[in-house]
């Protein structure tokens, strides 16, 4: 038989009470009692019992993430930062790469206590649930019953065209994924024509580049195609992070340089941003601060039991690093 916390009470001459309040980090326990059950219990080797607890408080305290895919550098800190946050609470959390249809119906049969859902391509199909579920995804225009956290992608692509537009530059291009599938991506697109028509610049076709994906080759062959024109663009906006590190590389191998040649400003915003071949500016909310809004907000869905439609925009920022200067 394993060990429980009567044995555990019985060791530190305690209640099973203030052994259990203390193995749950609970405030109510003193740091000294609590650090001393602590370590009683690592020396017995005691493990939780969570078929037990799960009868007692209804709950598994499993939070379960659908995610498109951990491929892109993007995507695989953002899981990372949401999984080290969610680790520092009483929850755990468990990803699931799968279809939505098919992760819910996973995440249903483990009985988690909240879904966070990641919103890539077109609107996932969604049967009403009594899980407490979050989307990262795009509000706009948007029928749907549970709580969203926007990115602002809109705001972010119109204010990195108003940072060029302020450097000076005039001739401007766009390197992106233009699905019409995927919402966050369209709303990019509509960003940097928002800012474009703002500023009364002119949008050539040449200069309105598919990458077709957001990975890092896809950001490479797109340059390289568009860059077998003499007359190149004085900036370029990058519609990931990926897309960003492929299309330096394939300016670098044409021989131009960065930024005197050509600025490149980025979406996203991730501390590896800092380390590219060039130090790239960007645009984006920090992945930090959205990690965190979106533990907060399933643990407040889960706790409160408050599942209702509200949508919390964020704001982008940006960072200025080497890939852009000034238009002489």
């Amino acid at each position: 038989m394993g060990i429980t916390i009567k044995d555990i009470a019985k060791i530190a001459g305690v209640s099973y009470s203030t052994v259990s309040k203390a193995l749950n980090d609970s405030p109510l326990v003193k740091k000294d009692t609590k650090k001393k059950i602590v370590k009683i219990a690592d020396e017995l080797g005691y493990e939780p019992n969570f078929a037990a607890q799960r009868l007692v408080s209804k709950q598994t305290k499993i939070i379960g993430l659908i995610w498109p895919t951990i491929e892109r550098v993007v995507l695989s800190t953002l899981v990372t930062k949401i999984n080290n946050k969610i680790n520092k609470t009483p929850y755990s959390m468990i990803l699931s790469v799968e279809s939505t249809e098919t992760a819910l119906d996973t995440f249903r049969k483990f009985q988690v206590d909240g879904i966070i859902l990641f919103e890539e391509n077109s609107k996932p199909s969604i049967r009403q649930t009594t899980i407490p579920l979050i989307s990262y995804g795009v509000a706009k225009e948007r029928d749907v019953e549970y709580p969203i956290i926007d990115a602002n992608h809109e705001q972010a692509m119109y204010q990195a065209v108003k940072h060029l537009y302020e450097l000076g530059h005039r001739d401007i291009a766009y390197i992106g994924d233009l699905s019409s599938t995927d919402p966050m991506q369209a709303e990019k697109y509509n960003g940097f024509m928002k800012a474009m028509e703002q500023y009364m610049l002119s949008i050539e076709d040449i200069n309105m580049i598919d990458t077709g994906g957001l990975d890092w080759y896809n950001g490479y062959a797109a340059t390289k195609k568009r860059f077998e024109n003499p007359t190149y663009p004085t900036a370029i906006v990058g519609g990931s992070y990926d897309i960003s590190s492929g299309i330096i590389r394939g300016i670098k191998e044409i021989g131009l340089d960065i930024p005197r040649d050509v600025s490149i400003i980025s979406y996203d915003n991730i501390p590896q941003m800092a380390n590219t071949e060039i130090p790239l500016t960007c645009i984006g909310v920090p992945v930090e601060r959205l990690a965190e809004e979106i533990v907060q907000s399933i643990i407040h869905c889960i706790e409160e039991k408050n599942i209702t439609s509200n949508v919390k925009k964020m704001s982008p920022i940006l960072v200025e690093r080497a890939s852009c200067e000034k238009r002489k």
